[in-house]
């Protein structure tokens, strides 16, 4: 089987490593600079994700420190939103951020945003469609099934299909966030450029990721049209 001793498809994933890597490094490096610039007004990550959620009257959210390093995430299932013990009790501007960028995805529960709603949907199968694609190519390719193949790279582009419709939702989330930071008076405006650097790194890791699907996508594709093309021939 020349697919497994020589792919040349592995080529089209070069670009999206790089850019995944670089990203990686760009938001490790941004958020390390600004954990050591405090804000002004001296407010912890929890203590601003709490005021927001109040000003928009979202009492039922419940606010919980978590293990672990950028671990920050909004649950909708049960109105959690867990920031990571370092933007938790820190008045960094990189923690007041991180927590206002996950306060926005409450803000996008509470409003029904589109987005927001179709990526929770989705997510069921897109877990099933990311475990099966592989597999079901590996299998396809080994027994010359091109039907199979084909099956895989459907059920991948479940997976790429999640990874689109995150983009606006984390875009939405961090304007949301910069816009209630400045207009409640968090923080000034020299520090809303700071702060809007560290989701701009954070976003980056997003568009790393989703561009690494699309290639990935696409070499599945051409692994599965190079099976038929074979089978025809």
């Amino acid at each position: 089987m020349p697919f497994f001793y020589y792919d040349p498809t592995y080529i089209l994933l070069i670009p999206a490593i790089l850019l995944a890597l670089y990203a990686q490094a760009k938001v490790q490096s941004t958020y390390a600079r600004y954990s050591r610039v405090l804000s002004r007004r001296g407010i912890t990550g929890a203590q601003v994700a709490a005021e927001l959620l109040r000003s928009k009257g979202l009492y039922d959210v419940k606010i919980e420190p978590i293990r672990g390093r950028l671990t920050d995430h909004y649950d909708p299932r049960t109105k959690t939103l867990r920031l990571s013990e370092q933007i938790y009790g820190s008045t960094s501007l990189a923690a007041l951020g991180i927590a206002a960028h996950e306060v926005g995805h409450a803000f996008q529960h509470a409003d029904e945003y589109g987005p927001l709603k179709l990526r929770n949907a989705i997510v069921p199968v897109a877990n099933i469609g990311s475990n099966l694609a592989i597999p079901l190519l590996l299998l396809g390719l080994v027994l010359s099934l091109p039907g199979l193949a084909a099956a895989g790279v459907l059920a991948f582009s479940l997976a790429v299909l999640f990874q689109l419709i995150t983009l606006p939702v984390e875009y939405n989330a961090s304007n949301r966030a910069l816009e209630v930071l400045e207009t409640g008076g968090y923080l000034n405006r020299d520090e809303i450029g700071s702060t809007r650097k560290v989701l701009n790194a954070a976003a980056l890791t997003y568009v790393a990721a989703t561009i690494m699907a699309v290639m990935q996508l696409l070499r599945l594709m051409l692994l599965s049209g190079m099976l038929g093309n074979r089978r025809r021939n």
